[in-house]
């Protein structure tokens, strides 16, 4: 299947008219190659050749590969909404999927660092500045780690701020989420103080004599990238003896499961996280009731 066309211009549209990340679209384009390997298996030139009845052969073809349920569901949706591009651009006559029932997903409970972890974690780069190792890293490590512990940001958020996004006058940072939203999240006192520490000592460090718009930024003057954050962040975890495999999502997670477990209300979470649908939030709320359900049954006398 010639990703140039129909492909291309799919993703294209998912991109400019639907607000697609580059993340997404990634993930689209490495399920349609799926696809194109199947339909190369089956003797087909390319897309169009899919018929109903190869649907069934289709639906083995992806689940021999040991996919997760969720994996599934999202090569399902992008096939399906393929074949509804191609059906509108007059490409084909037929949607092959049309009123095929998707599998649910199953709903996996997001996994938080406990509050003594996340302190520990936060620590970490002060340590290294302490004893005077990589102090400008040092400094940029600490305020990243930092933020994204106090805004709940993706990771592509953190990483993609610029100088622009921050106003520490007032404490506050604009984001952009998913679908290029925006929403603006405070910052807290801790992080404004490191921010302010690594914009005044730290960045200009790293950068000497280079410029760049990007807030967080390396040594050779670039924005930090996605697997240079994990590299760091798995690093300072090690540091802070935290022996499970940790990414930068469960701190996202770890900010709204300390904010419900400290009574905040699901809806001002909802707007911290930039959360489109209260139900993808609401999974939060199981997790704290299992938390507490966990404490009943050590705790309590007839527990």
């Amino acid at each position: 299947m010639d990703e140039r066309e129909p492909v291309a211009r799919y993703l294209s549209m998912l991109g400019s008219e639907r607000g697609f990340s580059a993340n997404t679209l990634n993930a689209y384009r490495l399920d349609l190659r799926k696809l194109s390997g199947f339909l190369q298996g089956q003797g087909c030139k390319d897309a169009v050749s899919l018929t109903r009845r190869d649907i069934p052969g289709l639906l083995a073809f992806i689940h021999q590969q040991g996919l997760s349920p969720a994996s599934v569901a999202r090569s399902l949706a992008a096939w399906r909404g393929f074949y509804r591009f191609l059906l509108c651009e007059g490409e084909i006559h037929e949607n092959p999927f049309i009123n095929l029932a998707t599998p649910k997903a199953t709903a996996r409970l997001p996994k938080a660092l406990g509050r003594e972890q996340v302190l520990r974690l936060l620590e970490a780069p002060g340590e290294q500045f302490r004893t005077g190792r990589r102090q400008p890293d040092a400094l940029r490590d600490d305020a990243m780690l930092e933020v994204l512990y106090a805004t709940g940001l993706r990771v592509t958020e953190l990483l993609t701020l610029d100088l622009n996004s921050v106003n520490l006058a007032v404490g506050f940072v604009q984001a952009f989420g998913k679908g290029g939203k925006q929403r603006v999240v405070p910052l807290g006192e801790i992080a404004v103080t490191k921010l302010r520490l690594y914009l005044e000592r730290g960045r200009p460090a790293l950068l000497r004599t280079r410029s760049s718009n990007r807030l967080f930024v390396t040594r050779s003057g670039r924005g930090m990238t996605r697997q240079g954050f994990w590299k760091l962040l798995g690093r300072y975890a090690r540091s802070a003896g935290i022996v499970r495999r940790i990414s930068p999502h469960m701190l996202r997670h770890s900010f709204a499961t300390h904010l419900l477990e400290g009574g905040a209300d699901l809806r001002v979470v909802q707007t911290l996280l930039g959360h489109a649908d209260i139900a993808t939030t609401q999974v939060y709320t199981r997790v704290e009731r299992d938390r507490l359900k966990k404490l009943h049954t050590e705790h309590h006398p007839r527990g």
